[in-house]
């Protein structure tokens, strides 16, 4: 057994040096992106996109939508129709990524502040009653000062239901009885008992 062994040996050796011969599969054929290569007749190495190509998941038309700016300005108005349904939408999202922070109200009291982490600022101060509406959206989605980025946590739509809902919540935190229709006042009254 042991001299089949030995005299199989040199094969297997000279099997294994001649299979990592090969170094195609290390130096494979490739062109650097924007450098010039002969393989094709307009010299570039780098092919041009096909028309109408978008890459998966960037179809990011509207500008106002997906960044909350137009250009360098924040948005001042709300980009899409608000509705009931939205506004439920926006206070529901709130509940869940916003108020541990900044409060049932909005008075950044929530119970992580709490809790010793820094309180964010109202939103019934001057500043944030005056802000475009793209701020609030603006920082859901870059982050400001300890709030982190919530753009993979929260859909676009719904960073802007949150944002309307705020508003909401600032025109409600001065509300009086008397800036509600004569008319609707039997109906908030009786909610209210």
């Amino acid at each position: 057994m042991r001299r089949i062994i030995m005299s199989c040996a040199p094969c297997l050796l000279a099997a294994l040096v001649l299979c990592a011969c090969r170094r195609d599969m290390f130096n494979q054929p490739k062109s650097d992106p924007l450098k010039e290569s002969d393989f094709f007749a307009d010299k570039a190495a780098s092919r041009p996109i096909a028309p109408h190509t978008v890459a998966r998941g960037h179809l990011d038309e509207d500008e106002a939508f997906y960044t909350g700016m137009i250009g360098t300005n924040l948005v001042t108005d709300l980009p899409m129709p608000v509705t009931k349904e939205m506004l439920q939408r926006g206070r529901e999202r709130f509940e869940i990524y916003c108020e541990v922070c900044h409060g049932r109200a909005g008075e950044g009291n929530g119970m992580i502040v709490q809790r010793g982490f820094p309180a964010p600022p109202s939103y019934h101060i001057d500043r944030l009653r005056n802000a475009p509406i793209g701020h609030f959206y603006y920082v859901m989605t870059y982050g400001y000062g300890v709030m982190y980025s919530y753009a993979s946590r929260v859909e676009p739509a719904d960073r802007w239901a949150i944002a309307a809902y705020i508003r909401a919540l600032q025109l409600s935190h001065d509300a009086r009885i008397e800036d509600v229709p004569a008319s609707q006042r039997p109906t908030l009254e009786s909610s209210v008992k």
